[in-house]
């Protein structure tokens, strides 16, 4: 087993490799306990993770619940209207005060009735008469929180730098969309034994597209008319472009192209968002490490206006739930091969169908010389 300094000293050399020479992450990467803690610690804590949908918490109260790394969270729609992610750990004695999703006028513990209001104040704590208590220090601790095209992104470090200009590229592909205006018509979430690199370069790829997804994708997004995409700090993306003879899919924004309406354009949002977006389709999935072998994946579907009705919706849901089993499968079968002594770095294809994968790479190893200069890493 390589040792975390030898597995940073491998990740900038596949790094420096020239870049029609890529080759991947060998296997260790994906499987080794101690380097997930690493990355876990150096890597994901201080990034931007993308949570879910603004209207996953469109009225006053209405919340939702996570796992990010070890930290349990809320994500809640405050009286002022603000969105706010709080700390799900009760100041008393550390017990989660909510599950699920929902609304919810007040937070109450269920194991010593403490109040919270859906700012994070602590409105009421039954019986606390000691002289050392004081009722404005124990509000719930809250984090960082950004919106951008309507996805809620949230950081785990109290200092972590807001996106700036230097994502512009990724701003102005999906401009003609209108992404933030997209409404929520599905949310699901499972457990996918697989590590969670894995699933941010298989959805950023096309090589698969036709392998793996013979019946669900090939028809409209077949590997052969993949074509990278913009790219930059901290994102990526490709084209998934449909044949000219397929069906409409959506008619989409006034403002799309003819091309734009022709095409998924599937991005990620390192570390842990990937996304579809097509004229009237968004679908995101929203990736939790949970252990080096086990995520849990979120997804949303969102439409635009009323493009769908309600059977089209239902058949792009069903869709979706199938090649998201097909992925799982692939995925969590590879997993186990993962940890062979034979899984060594392989040769990635051409810009087009595994570019993505080299600026996935490309990121991580930033990510890691970063930690040395003692950066702020996002």
């Amino acid at each position: 087993m390589l040792s975390i300094d030898q597995m940073r000293s491998t990740l900038q050399e596949l790094a420096n490799l020239p870049g029609d020479r890529p080759f991947g992450l060998p296997g260790v990467f994906y499987t080794s306990p101690a380097y997930f803690d690493w990355e876990c610690a150096h890597v994901l804590r201080d990034g931007w993770h993308c949570l879910g949908r603004i209207d996953e918490v469109a009225e006053p109260g209405d919340f939702f619940t996570l796992q990010l790394l070890n930290e349990p969270l809320i994500v809640v729609r405050g009286d002022d209207g603000e969105v706010r992610v709080l700390s799900n750990v009760c100041r008393h004695r550390g017990m989660p005060l909510a599950e699920g999703s929902g609304n919810i006028k007040r937070f109450i513990c269920s194991y010593h009735a403490w109040a919270y209001g859906r700012d994070g104040a602590l409105l009421r704590a039954p019986r606390m008469e000691n002289a050392g208590f004081d009722a404005s220090s124990c509000r719930l601790n809250s984090f960082p929180v950004q919106v951008w095209r309507g996805f809620i992104y949230a950081s785990l470090s109290a200092t972590a730098a807001p996106f700036g200009a230097e994502t512009q590229a990724l701003d102005d592909m999906l401009a003609p969309y209108e992404t933030e205006t997209f409404c929520l018509v599905h949310s699901a979430s499972e457990l996918w034994n697989t590590n969670w690199k894995c699933l941010v370069e298989n959805f950023m790829e096309g090589y698969h597209l036709s392998v793996v997804h013979p019946q669900t994708l090939h028809g409209y997004t077949p590997t052969g008319l993949a074509k990278k995409s913009v790219s930059g700090p901290g994102f990526t993306s490709y084209n998934a472009n449909y044949p000219q003879d397929i069906p409409s899919r959506g008619a989409g924004a006034a403002g799309l192209s003819e091309v734009e309406r022709q095409r998924s354009s599937l991005f990620a949002r390192f570390p842990n968002q990937v996304a579809s977006q097509a004229a009237s389709l968004l679908v995101s999935l929203y990736i939790f490490p949970r252990s080096p072998d086990q995520i849990e994946v979120k997804w949303t579907m969102s439409v635009y206006g009323n493009d769908l009705d309600d059977d089209t919706i239902a058949g792009r849901i069903a869709l979706w739930e199938e090649v998201n089993r097909e992925d799982r499968e692939k995925l969590e079968r590879m997993q186990v091969s993962l940890h062979s002594a034979h899984a060594d770095s392989g040769p990635l294809a051409t810009d087009d169908y595994e570019g993505t994968i080299r600026d996935f790479l490309l990121w991580l190893a930033h990510q890691d010389k970063a930690v040395d200069a003692g950066l702020s890493v996002a």
